[in-house]
């Protein structure tokens, strides 16, 4: 790792360290909204709604792919980046090479899942017969890429660990820029429709996961992916999967949450689907841009604990706290106020459009928090917070939401699946709050202890 990356995180004004590593992180997320939307978009000029509707049951699906590589990424740069702190770099070599391998394994192991139990998962997410062959297409190709899927969104969290926000973003916006470019040309010019997108979707993954694998390959990082680097002793497995196994139930949990809302949607009709679909597209907007500050400003804290920078932990964190709630309020008022013309770009048909504007005007209420949110979560992955990331990650998805779904759908109909996220939103920030003061409670008390103890020490040794 190159001094000055170091130096950023140590000594840099608290403003310049979050921006220098939270913007690349944001843009890069940005790059992964525009390649998220940009599937459903060309997809929808091509007027066909069920298309659109495969296209939503299909993505949860798929997000089990990202979710699998969350666990090395999330989990690896909290590791890396307090073993960076604590000056154990041969450590974090050791973590980063089991990251790589263990996204080969695993993405191979859920390619070949896929693909084996396609006709199960199908009929689990809801597909009808006019969205089963549509849906199955678009699985059966994005399952091929599962390994270059976990690999990317692994390294694009675990090479900010070592400063390099830059290299992170390069490699998502390159790969996400090619999946972009790829879409119109494979979905419209040459009419292969929802396989096009596919296609384009495992081209632009393999494009990212090699970007990052060459950035190592060519010596210029201090982290290493050698399979003889690669271990599981010294509890670089252990500590690993104790941080990041509770941030990808997050995104597991949301998968599953809409194949949930999906399967429950489709009651109402293959128009209310696509109508949902979009409509989440759209909240994604602010949940990507926000989810990347909290991703950026991690690897910052995470560096913090490990060097015992307490008074800037507390300063980084207040800083990312307000950047984020200006930030997460900017957005939803600019998704408020173009609400309308974003869900036009993806629907045609009036049934849909009317059911995903509804929906958009509801899930909006709570996404001027979502930032705020993102900052809390990942400042406990920073602090190793392993048992209150797990509580979070499986309530707000799950043990929250879940319920709610059925909760308010009893009470309310179709309307009440939308404010189920809104109500979940709501109760987990509360949690996510109470957990995050409890947890630096903790670490105060630990801080005072360690310091009367190395005052006595320092008297006695007088």
């Amino acid at each position: 790792m190159e001094e000055k990356s170091l130096e950023i995180f140590r000594s840099a004004p608290v403003p310049k360290a979050v921006l220098k590593n939270a913007l690349p992180a944001m843009a890069a997320m940005l790059m992964v909204l525009v390649y998220n939307l940009a599937d459903t978009f060309f997809i929808g000029q091509t007027h066909d709604a069920y298309q659109v509707a495969a296209v939503s049951l299909a993505t949860p699906v798929f997000l089990l792919f990202m979710g699998a590589g969350t666990i090395f990424g999330i989990g690896g740069t909290s590791v890396i980046s307090r073993a960076l702190g604590e000056g154990r770099k041969d450590h974090a070599r050791k973590v980063c090479s089991f990251c790589m391998w263990s996204c080969v394994v695993v993405g191979i192991c859920m390619s070949a899942l896929f693909l084996i139990f396609m006709d199960p998962i199908l009929g689990l997410i809801g597909a009808s017969a006019e969205t089963w062959d549509l849906a199955k297409t678009y699985l059966t190709i994005v399952s091929l890429s599962g390994p270059f899927v976990l690999i990317s969104n692994c390294y694009s969290n675990v090479i900010r660990a070592e400063g390099e926000s830059g290299k992170a973003m390069m490699g998502q916006v390159l790969g996400n820029l090619i999946n972009v470019i790829l879409d119109p040309l494979m979905i419209l010019g040459f009419g292969w429709n929802i396989a096009g997108a596919a296609i384009a979707t495992v081209i632009g993954n393999v494009i990212g996961a090699a970007c990052y694998i060459l950035f190592y390959l060519s010596g210029k990082s201090s982290l290493s992916i050698s399979l003889k680097d690669c271990t599981m002793k010294d509890k670089v497995c252990s500590s690993v999967l104790i941080i990041g196994i509770p941030a990808a139930l997050g995104t597991l949990l949301m998968s599953i949450s809409q194949i949930v809302v999906n399967s429950q949607m489709a009651e109402y009709g293959d128009m209310a689907v696509a109508g949902i679909g979009v409509a989440m597209k759209v909240i994604t907007i602010t949940g990507m841009i926000c989810t990347g500050l909290g991703q950026g400003v991690q690897p910052l804290l995470g560096y913090c604990v490990g060097a015992k920078l307490w008074k800037r932990f507390k300063d980084v964190f207040r800083f990312s706290i307000t950047f984020s709630l200006i930030l997460g309020v900017v957005l939803t008022v600019l998704c408020y106020l173009f609400a309308g013309q974003i869900v036009s770009a993806f629907l045609t048909d009036a049934t849909a459009y009317d059911y995903a504007v509804q929906f958009v005007d509801i899930l909006l209420t709570t996404s001027f928090l979502f930032g705020v949110f993102y900052v809390l979560v990942n400042a406990l992955q920073a602090m190793g917070a392993a048992v209150e990331s797990l509580i979070i990650a499986i309530s707000r998805q799950g043990l929250i939401y879940i319920p709610a779904l059925f909760i308010l759908k009893a009470a309310m109909g179709i309307t009440g699946l939308v404010w189920a996220q809104p109500a979940a939103d709501v109760l987990s920030i509360l949690l996510a709050i109470v957990l995050y003061v409890r947890r630096y409670q903790k670490l105060s008390t630990k801080q005072r202890e360690e310091q009367t103890a190395q005052s006595s020490q320092a008297m006695q040794s007088a």
